[in-house]
């Protein structure tokens, strides 16, 4: 069984695409519960949804960036930090 393809969005705009998909279904679940329609329930569990995968794609965001400024600095040695000048050979 092969791998899951790589999602072709990054996960900062799936973020962006996700806040913004959670407002709109908070302003939907407003104007649903003043026409009295208890529909805006479905809008509410919605906008849960939205923000959580807002969250997790911020979140996988910061951790790749992060990630990539670590690996950059990785080859660079300053001699300043935690075990700097440690080697021994």
């Amino acid at each position: 069984m092969s791998a899951p393809a790589a999602s072709p969005l990054p996960p900062r705009l799936l973020a962006r695409f996700a806040a913004a998909l959670c407002v709109l279904a908070v302003a939907a679940a407003v104007l649903s519960f003043v026409k009295g329609s208890w529909l805006g329930v479905i809008w509410v569990l919605l906008a849960g949804l939205a923000s959580n995968m807002a969250w997790y794609y911020g979140r996988r965001a910061r951790g790749a960036r992060n990630a990539a400024k670590a690996e950059a600095g990785a080859g660079a040695d300053t001699g300043t930090g935690p075990g700097a000048g440690t080697d021994t050979v």
